[in-house]
């Protein structure tokens, strides 16, 4: 003993209750009690509580989402194609007006004027030809009798020519005026709704005027634009031939469904992504021109899929991985290979079979075969986060 303390020179060999009494006089304790701390069993470990969640299968959708743009599928800019004044105007701002409504009335007493003058000469003229007719006909008879030359009857018959050209032509500026008095009255050229009407009854309007009366957006059906990665192309491509693929847009009254309407011709290349546009039907209006939507794009349902809360998926070094709790109630880690997250939802392509439980809440204290105690059990349905969409089954 050198300063109180022993050196052990030799390894202890044999029981560790042998060499209690030993023990007890180098700590300087009473050898019983050394034996009794030497015999008491190791301390258990408290099973961890943890949430699980049972694996099932359903149908899953094959989906991913964007960020769309609400844009009109038509939108017009009401301007007069005459110069006039605006007598009448025959709606309010922000009305829905259909095809053919009418929508300003201009003034059109000079062109109705101009045209009852036109109907006069054309009068005149039906008169002149009918006239000139008659005369054709009595120089073909003077002619046979040799009466009169034929050169007579030739300038009578380019007197009726003449005639009828003059008829022609005030036929036609008839239909020219006729068409003009149809531009007095504005209609609209599309079902949608008015935005603001700067002009007023009293306006002057001109035809070489740059501002427009009105502008009218198409509202249903409307597009949705959204940008598509150009690695998913292929994908959505083979859903629009096999006629699976829809569009759901998320709003404020509810999911808005619609299909691929038009994909654009080129990959931007500066972002690697191509314009897509989806027709949707907007009835209610949930769609405005202009606005932000979250899109979601389906190409497909997978059937019968393996399906798991997403909070059950760990991100390991090597790859994913869940909790299986056998049926000791001992956590195993189990490798998975996720396919896809869906509205809270993982797809696991392989390591995971239906029925299994996997635990969802309470992981961070687990390891492989850790003892654990369950809070409640809960299907993939009941562990979706608060406020996602369940799958279509």
């Amino acid at each position: 003993m050198a300063g109180g303390l022993w050196l052990l020179r030799e390894p202890l060999s044999g029981p560790l209750n042998s060499h209690a009494p030993a023990l007890a006089g180098w700590l300087g304790l009473a050898p019983h009690s050394a034996a009794k701390a030497a015999a008491a069993p190791a301390r258990n470990v408290p099973a961890i509580p943890v949430v699980v969640a049972e694996a099932t299968r359903r149908d899953v959708p094959n989906a991913f989402d964007a960020v769309g743009t609400v844009q009109a599928i038509a939108s017009m800019s009401i301007r007069p194609r005459i110069d006039s004044q605006i007598v009448e105007v025959h709606v309010s701002e922000g009305a829905n007006v259909k095809d053919g409504d009418l929508l300003f009335s201009l003034d059109a007493r000079t062109l109705k004027a101009q045209i009852a003058q036109v109907e006069a000469q054309i009068s005149r003229d039906r008169a002149q030809l009918e006239q000139a007719r008659r005369d054709l006909v009595r120089f073909e008879g003077l002619v046979a009798q040799k009466i009169t030359t034929e050169v007579t009857r030739d300038n009578q018959m380019t007197a009726v020519k003449v005639a009828e050209a003059t008829l022609s032509a005030d036929l036609a500026n008839r239909d020219n005026l006729v068409t003009q008095l149809s531009f007095t009255e504005i209609r609209s050229p599309v079902n949608g709704r008015l935005g603001s009407l700067p002009a007023k009854a009293g306006s002057i309007v001109r035809q070489a005027d740059t501002a427009s009366l009105a502008t009218i957006n198409q509202l249903d059906p409307i597009f949705v634009v959204f940008a598509l990665p150009q690695a998913r192309l292929g994908e959505l491509q083979s859903a629009m031939h096999s006629g699976s693929s829809t569009v759901e847009v998320k709003t404020s009254r509810g999911i808005v469904r619609g299909e691929i309407a038009f994909i654009e011709n080129t990959v931007d290349t500066t972002t690697g992504t191509i314009n897509v546009k989806a027709r949707m039907n907007n009835s209610s209006e949930a769609l405005w021109p202009g606005s932000f939507v979250p899109v979601r794009i389906v190409l497909s349902m997978q059937a019968d899929a393996i399906s798991v809360p997403a909070a059950a998926v760990q991100l390991g070094q090597k790859s994913p991985y869940v909790f299986v709790v056998d049926q000791d109630n001992k956590a195993r880690v189990r490798p998975v290979n996720v396919a896809r997250t869906v509205d809270g939802v993982s797809v696991i392509a392989a390591g995971v079979a239906a029925g299994d439980r996997v635990v969802v809440d309470g992981t961070l204290r687990l390891v492989d075969g850790a003892a654990v105690l369950l809070k409640d059990a809960r299907t993939a349905d009941d562990a979706r986060p608060p406020g996602s969409k369940k799958p279509a089954s």
